[in-house]
């Protein structure tokens, strides 16, 4: 099979040879493409469209251009004459090009529509940069997204993007016109909860590959990096741990505790913007490696000199109760007096499962006997956990096999949100590299169909590899992974949805389409109020079920069209009425 593949590349790139250098004249193509499909490196046929964004206010507005030449291009340059509708300008456009990158392991349940370049490289990262070189063959595809401001007058507005650098011998100078149509509605703060788990061992990817002291000035000064650009996509939950940024001291039989920096890193998260709510990360994990095995809590390790490290112990040990009978009263009451208390979430262990449900009952009950008004949220796929759990986020199978159940305690007063991660696979909507882009965008459509408050992921930036997961040290290179005690492969993308620059982070593809997704929920809430049938039509063409979509990019475009049409007639509609 891989022998084949290999032929079948080297006959692709050799018949590309072929056909350009029939050619004498240098040509360049240069054309619009739905920044919903997605343009690999050997994409070649690009019918002329117009380029067209129908949005709200308050949004952003993507488009896709593809630049491809029968010859090697030298710095090719971007420029953008920003879009007018009369005196009203939209001023603020990000530009860049869109990088690839490789997805090299074999996914055991590949879905019906996978995407399959043969060249091996997906697009992904969008890389802000004054020019690049496009070597022969390649088509380059470029990205703009346009900021819409909440105040911005409504119709349509008119702009340029123009491309020069050298092809051949000669230079060249490109133009297209794109067009932002702007709707009435107004999408402000969104109430989709959105938490996609972050790494910060892993900063000195934005730092040159150079060490980053933990709570340095520098440390401080990338994580905040990484704030705002989780903020610029509408996250708005964050995931910090009570342990990972707390000191503790034990002396005289008595604990300690400096929450200084745990504080400083809560309140940057704050004014980024990114805290709607605060997450708190996991009391407790498996005492060893293995799916069903039985939980443990995290201590202190006295014995390593370092006042942060924790390790952990079973809950009958003897440190346990004298631990955290001083620190959860302490802690909850930091919590209160920085006025975060209200907002705040806890995870206990990841992902209980039936052959540890038990130890997870009695360390859930532990932790509130000391802390009796805590919201519990998990990742779960166990349902046998009524008394524990509040905020439940089962994987989307599961949810799938246990939707009367997850109904039933939403009936009942607890929220119920979903993850995806590695698994489900197969035909579900998920963010992998190798899905149609509209299959990421779509995951907050089932949002919306199924009245599932929120979305969990845990890879923002899990750059390289860590404990039990194998990954590229080279975010730009394989983007998927394995994990060391089972083999089970990480599909390509989902340890990461952001790239690391020199002191900043680049979106991707990927994190444009979960965006927009978010803000098509805030839409779609505001069209059931005031069409509820029709909006529950529309959503129930769109996502049919867990496992089927209907992915036509232009049907799609046509029903957010309608939506933002319809939403337009009448008074101004603002999210957050409904």
């Amino acid at each position: 099979m891989a022998c084949n593949q290999f032929v079948m590349r080297v006959l692709f790139f050799l018949t590309l040879f072929i056909c350009f250098s029939c050619s004498k004249e240098a040509e360049l193509v240069f054309e619009y493409v739905d920044p919903l499909q997605k343009v690999f490196p050997e994409s070649n046929y690009f019918p002329p469209q117009q380029a067209h964004a129908d949005v709200a206010r308050g949004e952003h507005a993507s488009f896709q251009f593809v630049v491809r030449a029968n010859t090697s291009i030298k710095n090719l340059r971007i420029s953008v004459t920003a879009p007018k509708n009369g005196d009203y300008t939209l001023s603020d456009i990000k530009k860049g090009f869109v990088g690839f990158v490789r997805d090299s392991r074999t996914n055991s349940e590949p879905a019906s529509d996978a995407l399959t370049p043969v060249s091996g490289f997906y697009p992904d990262p969008i890389l802000y940069q004054e020019k690049k070189d496009v070597a022969f063959g390649v088509t380059q595809p470029i990205w703009l997204t346009v900021t819409i401001p909440k105040t911005a007058l409504t119709g349509l507005y008119k702009g340029n993007v123009t491309i020069e650098g050298t092809l051949g011998k000669d230079t060249f100078r490109k133009t297209q016109t794109f067009e932002v149509e702007v709707y009435k509605p107004v999408i402000d703060t969104t109430s989709l909860w959105i938490s996609n788990w972050f790494y910060l061992g892993k900063l000195s990817h934005l730092n040159n590959n150079k060490e980053v002291e933990k709570h340095g000035d520098r440390y401080w000064e990338l994580t905040r990096i990484l704030a705002r650009k989780m903020s610029e996509y509408r996250q708005n939950t964050a995931k910090v741990s009570p342990f990972e940024h707390t000191e503790f001291e034990f002396r005289d039989g008595k604990w300690s505790f400096d929450f200084s920096n745990y504080n400083k890193m809560v309140a940057l998260f704050e004014e980024e913007g990114v805290i709607g709510r605060l997450e708190g990360g996991h009391l407790a994990r498996r005492l060893v490696p293995g799916w069903s095995e039985p939980y443990g809590l995290f201590v202190p390790n006295l014995d390593s000199g370092n006042g942060e490290d924790m390790k952990t112990v079973p809950l009958d040990d003897a440190m346990v109760e004298e631990f955290y009978g001083q620190f959860l009263p302490a802690f909850e009451e930091n919590l209160k007096v920085n006025g975060w208390l209200k907002g705040y979430i806890q995870h206990i262990a990841d992902e209980p499962n039936s052959g540890n449900i038990e130890s997870y009952k009695e360390i859930t009950n532990f932790i509130r006997t000391l802390m009796p008004n805590i919201t519990v949220i998990e990742a779960t796929h166990e349902y046998r956990l009524e008394d524990q759990i509040d905020i439940w986020v089962p994987q989307m199978a599961t949810l799938k096999h246990r939707l009367d159940f997850y109904k039933e305690r939403m009936q009942n007063g607890d929220e119920v949100w979903y993850y995806t991660c590695q698994s489900p696979k197969g035909e579900f909507a998920n963010r992998f590299i190798g899905l149609p882009l509209i299959k990421t965008r779509l995951l907050h459509w089932v949002n919306f169909k199924y009245d599932v408050t929120g979305y969990l992921h845990w890879g923002f930036n899990f750059w390289g590899s860590g404990i039990n997961i194998a990954n590229s040290d080279d975010p730009y290179d394989d983007t998927s992974g394995i994990v060391f005690h089972n083999g089970t492969v990480i599909s390509g993308g989902d340890s990461w949805i952001v790239y690391p620059g020199d002191n900043e982070i680049f979106p991707s593809i990927r994190l444009e389409a979960m965006r927009d997704g978010i803000v098509d929920y805030e839409l779609l809430k505001m069209y059931q109020k005031k069409f509820p049938e029709k909006a529950k039509e529309m959503v129930d063409r769109v996502v049919f079920n867990f496992e089927l979509y209907d992915t036509n990019i232009d049907f799609f475009r046509a029903k957010r069209r309608q939506m933002l049409q319809e939403l337009s007639r009448g008074e101004e509609l603002k999210n957050g009425s409904y």
